[in-house]
């Protein structure tokens, strides 16, 4: 099967909130959807096994869902989605609410959020399946949702290792036969003709710096 037909289907842009051991703490989901209607609402949440978040989730029973906008800036995508909670920390430079139930809603460019708690899992291998009771959320909703094609084609980002949607990505090399890797996400620069000096400053994926990119 070509792999590329699974890229069809449609993903959004999350950060699903957890009460961390070391305080709030989030990470970037693609696979959320609405599974039944108010006033019962249930949302799932489909989520890596090696997530700390995952963790989280399975400790407290309880998370969050904040809907990125396309305004959202790739700085906060990898703040979010390629570095962990497990020291605490991670959201110090991202704009954020914490709620009454120790969790915390983004605040940076997204649309709305809410807040569930879980009532129901799946195994599905390497990820669970969250299905969570939606007790609390926003009362307005601002912006135009990011989805992963605009993550993608707009910021040029990549999928996380962990993401349901990853594929490994054949190396791009530069005009000196390098190749330029962000060594935090795994995002390879596309033009061959571009040297080192003239990349971008900053990951347009992650945010960090040019300085650690690596060879290939």
């Amino acid at each position: 099967m070509n792999s590329d037909i699974l890229n069809q289907f449609t993903y959004g842009m999350y950060a699903v909130g957890v009460k961390g051991e070391n305080g709030p703490s989030a990470c970037i989901c693609t696979s959320v959807s609405q599974v039944s209607p108010m006033p019962d609402c249930r949302i799932s949440v489909c989520m890596s096994r090696e997530n700390y978040s995952h963790a989280c989730i399975e400790r407290t029973g309880i998370f969050s869902v904040s809907i990125l906008s396309k305004n959202t800036s790739g700085a906060v995508i990898g703040a979010l989605g390629f570095t962990s909670g497990r020291f605490g920390g991670k959201l110090k430079n991202i704009r954020h609410r914490v709620l009454r139930e120790g969790v915390p809603v983004i605040k940076e460019d997204t649309c709305c959020w809410v807040l569930c708690q879980v009532v129901g899992k799946a195994d599905a291998g390497t990820h669970t399946i969250f299905i969570g009771k939606v007790l609390a959320g926003s009362e307005s909703f601002v912006g135009e949702p990011m989805t992963y094609e605009d993550y993608r084609t707009q910021i040029k980002g990549v999928p996380a290792r962990n993401a349901p949607i990853y594929l490994p990505q054949a190396a791009t090399r530069g005009q000196d036969g390098e190749s330029f890797i962000c060594p935090v996400c795994g995002y390879r620069f596309s033009d061959p003709d571009t040297p080192f000096e003239e990349l971008p400053e900053n990951c347009p994926s992650c945010g960090a710096p040019r300085s650690a990119f690596v060879r290939g």
